[in-house]
């Protein structure tokens, strides 16, 4: 578990399925992010126990939870490991987020990039944490600026194998020496 001024990043149960539905059906939310909106609590039940079931993947939690539902607000995690097709190395991760929509423009992704870039850089020893945004996602590439990341190449063909299909996509790194 990580913690922030105003988050809680755990693992994610199935009992948060209900919530991961709130938000990620919302088709704003969900094709930014390269994923394809969830349909029902039972496919986010599933995607919780398949695709979140790893250990640097954290559900968001508001540490104050007035006024808004009880459960996960949001997905975070870095995928850490060799990926030739990223060209990732094993001290190396991939930043992935996401943040349902009645919870934009308050700083809280901003909150959890930083502190999951500090935890992947000095817990988990780090070298480099690559993030990447699709084009015309303009809330990522800004989030991701202001986090600290720097832009270091586009791929004009990047699959996105959940919508079966093909985007620009922008690649941005953090590592020490930037956040120092």
């Amino acid at each position: 578990m990580l913690e922030t001024k105003r988050l809680i990043l755990r693992h994610w149960e199935d009992a948060d399925a209900s919530s991961l539905y709130l938000y990620a059906r919302d088709p704003q939310v969900a094709l930014p992010a390269g994923y394809k909106p969830h349909d029902s609590v039972d496919y986010s039940r599933a995607y919780i126990r398949t695709v979140y079931n790893k250990d640097e993947v954290y559900a968001i939690m508001l540490k104050n939870s007035e006024g808004a539902p009880i459960g996960p607000i949001g997905n975070i995690g870095l995928v850490i490991g060799t990926d030739l097709e990223r060209g990732r190395l094993f001290d190396e991760g991939e930043m992935g987020f996401w943040l349902g929509a009645p919870f934009w423009g308050r700083g809280l992704m901003t909150e959890a990039v930083k502190e999951l870039t500090r935890h992947g850089l000095y817990d988990l020893g780090l070298n480099k944490i690559w993030c990447s945004y699709y084009e015309g996602n303009y809330r990522s590439r800004i989030l991701q600026k202001k986090c600290g990341f720097k832009y270091d190449h586009t791929v004009n063909n990047s699959k996105v194998i959940m919508l079966d299909q093909i985007r620009v996509e922008h690649f941005n790194y953090i590592d020490k020496t930037i956040i120092q």
